[in-house]
């Protein structure tokens, strides 16, 4: 599978991570391609060795004759912020990741086909007018590989809230709800005050808890039908560089309790969702997480339910690493699709 990367900011570095310290990904996936748009190519390796987050790379990582060199894996960079002037047939790319933030909506990130010669994109955040958003575990089944060009894989947050619902609604009956999503700041938020379109996103990330937006519910609707325009949501930037937590809080028809709530996470662990969800009884912070595999993880000692049919879950996610990790799942199942 030959794809390339298109915007090599926080997802798009940590997805090639996540290739890169996978043996099976590395001899299944290879990235031909990098275009690191605007960014200044001098701070490439730079930016990828050394991670505040993830830490430091284990391997030597320069950039040489417009190369990225990533020990042994060699990368060709380009630098162009326009899509329709990369010509991506010339790498042989079969799918584009669409990781810029900037190309979420179909008539932009269709570019990557019409124009750059790519078969197929996958958008790294909630789109508009795309083929299909497929949260893995939860409607990944209905991915067609002939059919669906322009895929969004949605959000951190998407992956983290949609199986936790899934599970509720297909044991419980979902009636309505509202999540809160407690996320880590990101590089849309300011060091410092400075004015923001979102006034409030423009104070200073790390000495505020910021109310703000999220685009989580919308999503969902396509995902989930059954739940559409019943959940409600909003976000909490809070001052932690990495891991986030969706609150969710769900009123059911049918009647639950606490232990009733985990076995049901634990038989979907026990069968299609294992490797998405996970159900933890430890006394754990948000640090704990850091580096987690799962799209979200329950806070079991945090559930609690009123009259039966109220309940409050907690699911931790690493935002940045977990989601990366369903990236690079998808290209493997559609590797394993093939054969």
């Amino acid at each position: 599978m030959r794809i390339a990367i298109n915007g090599f900011g926080r997802i798009g570095r940590t997805f090639l991570r996540t290739i890169l310290e996978d043996p099976a990904a590395i001899q299944t996936v290879e990235v031909v391609a990098i275009n690191i748009g605007p960014a200044p190519r001098d701070s490439v390796a730079y930016a990828f060795k050394y991670d505040s987050v993830m830490g430091i790379f284990p391997a030597p990582v320069i950039v040489r004759d417009n190369e990225l060199y990533i020990g042994d894996y060699v990368i060709p960079i380009i630098a162009e912020p326009n899509p329709e002037k990369i010509e991506w047939k010339n790498f042989g790319v079969e799918w584009v990741v669409e990781a810029s933030g900037c190309f979420t909506q179909r008539e932009d990130a269709s570019k990557h086909i019409e124009s750059g010669g790519a078969h197929a994109v996958l958008i790294t955040a909630p789109a508009k007018d795309e083929d299909i958003s497929l949260i893995p575990g939860v409607n990944d089944h209905q991915f067609d590989l002939k059919k669906h060009k322009i895929v969004s894989l949605g959000s951190c947050t998407t992956n983290a809230l949609v199986p936790m619902l899934h599970v509720l609604h297909s044991t419980f009956a979902v009636e309505k709800g509202f999540m809160t999503t407690v996320h880590a700041y990101t590089t849309s938020q300011k060091l410092l005050d400075g004015m923001a379109k979102k006034v409030r996103r423009g104070r200073a990330a790390a000495l505020n808890i910021v109310p703000t937006t999220t685009g989580a519910t919308k999503v969902l609707g396509r995902v989930l039908p059954d739940l559409a325009d019943r959940i409600g949501g909003m976000a909490l930037r809070v001052p932690v560089a990495n891991v986030s937590l969706v609150d969710l809080v769900v009123t059911t028809k049918q009647p639950l309790n606490v232990d009733r709530i985990h076995e049901a996470y634990k038989n979907a662990i026990a069968n299609d969702m294992g490797g998405i969800i996970d159900l933890t009884m430890e006394p754990l912070v948000s640090s704990d997480f850091m580096g987690n595999n799962h799209s979200v993880v329950i806070d079991g000692l945090s559930t609690a339910v009123v009259q039966e049919n109220t309940a409050k879950i907690l699911g931790w996610y690493d935002n940045e690493w977990g989601y990366c990790q369903r990236l690079k799942d998808f290209f493997m199942h559609i590797v394993a699709f093939r054969k």
